[in-house]
């Protein structure tokens, strides 16, 4: 909240697109985070890409970063950004698939929205791709992991895991 109030509510308590155009644009970047918990022989396939429907991660990066250049028409009163870059990488647990997305822009307002729907679609589509094998699979721990750029600096999540966080 602002010193003046909701930032997304004009006086008459309407909702509101907030103006960014009087600040500079600058560099920002946002990392973020998820998981997709699945039985380990349905990560064994993705890993080994025997999944029947094809490339789960190859059509996953896919829809992250077209997610990511589309959050706008997802998300109410969300800027359209010109987005630089989208990065989404993959690791392998045991019993998961996490999802990291990176997106970077030259703007006047942040990514954040940017990479959490970028992860968000990610894993979505990792679960459409995979739910024949496995429909028990979970989409959990979506995050942002750190931020960069504009007035408020950088943003760090502190600790190494969501878990320390909020006692998960």
């Amino acid at each position: 909240m602002s010193e003046a109030g909701l930032t997304h509510i004009d006086p008459l308590g309407r909702a509101r697109m907030v103006d960014v155009t009087p600040k500079d644009p600058t560099h920002r970047r946002a990392i973020a985070r998820c998981k997709v918990f699945m039985k380990p022989e349905t990560t064994a396939m993705v890993a080994s890409n025997a999944v029947n429907k094809g490339d789960v991660l190859g059509a996953s990066r896919i829809a992250g970063i077209q997610a990511a250049k589309r959050t706008a028409e997802l998300i109410p009163l969300c800027h359209p950004l010109l987005v630089g870059s989208v990065y989404i990488n993959f690791t392998l647990g045991d019993d998961y698939v996490e999802v990291e997305s990176q997106v970077e822009t030259f703007d006047r307002t942040g990514v954040e929205m940017e990479a959490m729907t970028a992860c968000a679609v990610s894993a979505l589509t990792i679960y459409d791709m995979c739910k024949s094998t496995d429909r028990s699979m979970i989409i959990g721990e979506l995050a942002l992991w750190e931020k960069v750029g504009g007035k408020s600096g950088t943003w760090k999540r502190p600790g190494g895991t969501l878990s320390e966080d909020f006692d998960l």
